[in-house]
């Protein structure tokens, strides 16, 4: 089973921090080229800055991930980095608290554009370029990859957090639609979804509430928080040709979070 990215191009967005910044590194890591895209400008400047000796393997764009034109000149600047795109992470979240008794549409319509909206038309515009440069090759070639992240949130409702709840459960059925409209493109679709793992999110509602990280360890079976690395391990496989047959799935890693019975502890 080949687990090779070597040479391949990446769009990676979230990728200032936590989970997306995890992703990013571990692709690059791994001999791809990786464009890093953050709406955080000071941070993604920061965390690139590690790389400033080999820009022919990383760049970074900095840009509202939920806008149209910031979406088209991401790709237009990673096209004239890199030539080609192979490899789409949508791991951008945008996290906020909701009243479950009084989700105003304001909010449920900002979850959704942040959450849902965005992913699913980076996606789009990516798998049309994947289309473009993949004329003429055989057809036993894999045309593309995409994954998107996505926490438990989307199976285990978190009260506190409904209207997040509702984008995530609406982004992995997109996963599996764009799945089916593009897998005979040679496109294949994935999500990731993912607890008890040391996302960005994680990590400021540890410093808020310290007694937080017992909690989810006792809720986890496996015992512990997972780095944001292990998490990155999945979406390297899922690009990956060993990963080849494998489209329309959304993975979990949560140490086996998901088995246990709490339904209103809070997953990050």
């Amino acid at each position: 089973m080949s687990m090779s990215i070597q040479g391949k191009s990446a769009i990676v967005t979230g990728a200032a921090r936590g989970v997306g910044l995890a992703i990013a590194r571990h692709l690059t890591e791994r001999g791809a080229q990786v464009m890093f895209a953050d709406s955080d400008e000071a941070a993604l400047n920061s965390v690139v800055s590690d790389y400033e000796d080999d820009q022919s393997q990383v760049r970074r764009f900095a840009g509202n991930m939920s806008e149209k034109l910031a979406m088209a000149n991401l790709l237009s600047a990673t096209l004239d980095a890199f030539d080609r795109v192979d490899i789409l992470v949508n791991a951008h979240r945008f996290v906020k608290d909701s009243d479950p008794l009084d989700t105003d549409m304001d909010t449920l319509e900002e979850m959704l554009r942040q959450n849902l909206m965005a992913s699913l038309r980076l996606s789009q515009m990516v798998a049309k370029r994947m289309i473009k440069q993949a004329e003429g090759e055989g057809p036993a070639s894999q045309t593309g990859a995409i994954v998107n992240i996505s926490t438990l949130a989307a199976r285990r409702p978190i009260p506190s957090m409904l209207g997040y709840s509702i984008a995530c459960a609406a982004q992995e059925q997109a996963t599996r639609g764009l799945a089916l409209a593009l897998a005979p493109h040679r496109i294949r679709v994935n999500g990731v979804s993912f607890s008890s793992v040391m996302s960005h999110e994680l990590q400021c509602a540890l410093k808020e509430d310290p007694d937080k990280r017992a909690q989810i360890i006792a809720g986890t079976p496996l015992g512990r928080i997972a780095p944001a690395d292990e998490l990155a391990e999945t979406v390297h496989y899922l690009v990956s040709d060993g990963a080849r047959f494998v489209t329309g799935q959304i993975m979990t890693v949560d140490g086996g979070r998901s088995l246990a019975d709490s339904v209103t502890a809070q997953i990050l």
